[in-house]
């Protein structure tokens, strides 16, 4: 188990109050990060391939995770593989992506894109009307838009898809 979560799990029983409890979780989400601030910088300043790799590297940086803690944090970032080595995922101009500012992931069936205020639901709508295969369905705010696809494997092609349709 991983040993921030081990930590907050045994205080957690530790402490009766609620308040004190809400205080450990707490800590136990700064601590996860911080961690996954260490992993993006890792990731921009070393040519990383494999999770253990990064486990080992952020082992030495004081970061004692297991291999599918690891998993778990670049999945929530949304870290891609390109030739062969780890990358952030990349972030576009938003002028001449009519508004769409990021995408990133959240589990494996949902993709959060974030754009300019107001744009949301014609940004939607575009994707929408693409027909893509991976898609499910879009839920629109006024600058955050919730993309649902089939599975893990469709979301990756999904965010390759939705950067294509919007780099007219």
């Amino acid at each position: 188990m991983h040993l921030c979560i081990h930590y907050a799990l045994m205080l957690h029983n530790y402490y009766a109050d609620a308040n004190e409890t809400n205080i450990v979780f707490g800590l136990a989400r700064m601590i996860k990060e911080k961690r996954q601030q260490k992993i993006r910088s890792l990731i921009q300043t070393k040519n990383i391939g494999t999770q253990d790799e990064l486990t080992e590297l952020l082992s030495k940086a004081g970061y004692f995770v297991t291999q599918s803690s690891v998993s778990r944090d670049l999945e929530q970032i949304g870290v891609v593989k390109v030739r062969g080595f780890y990358a952030l995922p990349q972030t576009r101009n938003s002028t001449q992506k009519f508004g769409l500012l990021s995408l990133g992931t959240a589990g494996e069936n949902l993709i959060v894109a974030r754009c300019e205020s107001g744009l949301a639901s014609a940004i939607a709508v575009r994707i929408d009307n693409a027909e893509l295969s991976e898609l499910v369905g879009t839920i629109a705010g006024d600058d955050t838009i919730f993309i649902a696809v089939k599975n893990a494997k469709s979301q990756k092609a999904m965010i390759k898809k939705i950067w294509e349709l919007f780099d007219n």
